[in-house]
């Protein structure tokens, strides 16, 4: 498959995730060329069977690269408009902002091995193997990750349906 074939078929869900991470548009962006840098040196010399899942792997080091270098984390408070299949009226439109918003809260109040657990597998679709090979840690350990995680995000959830019904 081509490096154009790829880029648009994984671009959104790239930018989707990394935003996930650093919670800034212009990061965001920035990783994702990077991202797409790095296949673009790799891809001609190697055959890569899951390259979804290669991908995601990329962008986690490329945010961890980012993060070291600037040794800090990244905190905003903005949503990208640049996510594609955003159609319907604006009501809809401002509805799904906000509720991404308040997942993305409530997903940074897990430690980051959670955070990156459910990011994998429940809101980019991945198996347990492949997001535990991108996070490089043990299948029964991510399996943990995961658990708790959304274990977290389901009582802050509750939590806040809760609080609205008042």
């Amino acid at each position: 498959m081509e490096l154009e074939d790829i880029y648009k078929l994984y671009v959104n869900d790239l930018y989707r995730y990394l935003f996930s991470l650093s919670k800034d548009h212009f990061i965001s962006e920035d990783l994702v060329q990077e991202v797409f840098y790095r296949s673009y040196l790799i891809l001609d010399d190697y055959e890569i069977k899951h390259i979804k899942a290669w991908l995601f792997k990329v962008a986690y080091n490329a945010f961890i690269d980012y993060q070291r270098k600037n040794k800090r984390i990244v905190v905003g408070n903005e949503v990208s408009e640049n996510i594609e299949g955003n159609m319907g009226t604006p009501e809809k439109r401002v509805l799904e902002k906000e509720s991404f918003t308040l997942l993305l809260e409530d997903l940074n109040t897990l430690n980051e091995n959670e955070k990156q657990a459910v990011l994998l597998c429940d809101l980019h679709g991945f198996h347990y193997q492949e997001a535990s090979d991108i996070l490089d840690v043990k299948l029964n350990t991510f399996k943990s990750y995961l658990s708790r995680g959304r274990r977290r995000v389901m009582k802050r959830v509750k939590e806040r349906m809760r609080k609205d019904d008042r």
